[in-house]
């Protein structure tokens, strides 16, 4: 990134000001903040300044700003963390809290019947965006946070999510697939294309892994209308899991939620009307 421009015959410092040529000031804060994941949640100027791609003296700028605007906070030995105006601000996203606050009811009780990890998704892209996540104490290891995102084709939720997106996103996934940890019955692009049908005909996904875990998972599509918005899916250890009989309480759960956010988007739609709370 170039910080100077031309002025006469040599350069000058443009101080304060966006660069003539480069990154808009907006999307360099958004690299630094990307800088963030679960394995790096404290980062050091340096660090900082290293994984953003952005030199350590407008680092330093930007995340002195984004501190004073509690986006970042900076802890007592220097370094920086994620501040809690993010959580704020996220909070309103109609597609994460929104989302959240109509399922988390019937998520409840489907934890209650399956004691093991419930997981609601959206897609953000080409990745699945976990939003929430109830899980046992006992209950199977899995690579999935609140936040955090995985290739679509990795997750039972991820690929009831593709097979519903647009034309475009699902040949970008065929087309880029590689094998990897992810369902056994997926080695090959053509077979991909063969789950995501199914996935569309059956109106839910279920897979098998073995790497790196020994897991099952049934997911199937919630719906605000005709549009597929989230998915929802249990993960459970491989053993037994035909037998408890998951598929048909995730899906109904599923159509429960997607009762709830029609109703809710109906009650909105009518003139004095406040949507009630789930």
């Amino acid at each position: 990134m170039n910080e100077t421009a031309g002025s006469g015959g040599g350069t000058q410092p443009r101080r304060g000001r966006k660069p003539a040529e480069g990154q808009p000031v907006v999307d360099r804060a958004f690299a630094l903040l990307s800088a963030f994941d679960s394995d790096h949640r404290a980062l050091s100027l340096a660090v900082l300044a290293q994984r953003s791609g952005i030199p350590r003296s407008s680092a330093l700028r930007l995340a002195r700003s984004l501190v004073r605007l509690g986006a970042l906070e900076r802890l007592d030995d220097g370094r920086f963390v994620v501040g809690l105006r993010l959580l704020e601000t996220a909070s309103l996203a109609p597609r994460g809290h929104g989302l959240r606050s109509v399922a988390m009811p019937f998520m409840e009780d489907l934890f209650h019947v399956t004691r093991q990890h419930v997981l609601l998704a959206v897609r953000e892209q080409h990745e699945a965006l976990l939003v929430e996540r109830l899980s046992a104490l006992d209950a199977s290891p899995v690579r999935y946070r609140v936040g955090g995102r995985l290739p679509l084709t990795l997750t039972g939720a991820g690929l009831v999510l593709l097979a519903f997106a647009p034309a475009a996103v699902q040949d970008h996934a065929i087309a880029t697939y590689e094998p990897g940890e992810g369902h056994d019955d997926i080695c090959t692009p053509a077979d991909l294309r063969r789950m995501l049908a199914e996935v569309r005909r059956g109106d839910h996904a279920y897979g098998r892994q073995s790497r790196p875990w020994r897991l099952d998972t049934v997911a199937a599509p919630v719906r605000n209308g005709h549009e597929v918005v989230a998915a929802l899916s249990v993960v459970a250890p491989s053993t037994g899991f035909a037998e408890a009989g998951y598929g048909p309480a995730v899906r109904a759960t599923a159509r429960a939620i997607s009762r709830r956010l029609e109703e809710d988007g109906l009650r909105a739609a009518r003139p004095g009307e406040t949507p009630a709370s789930p």
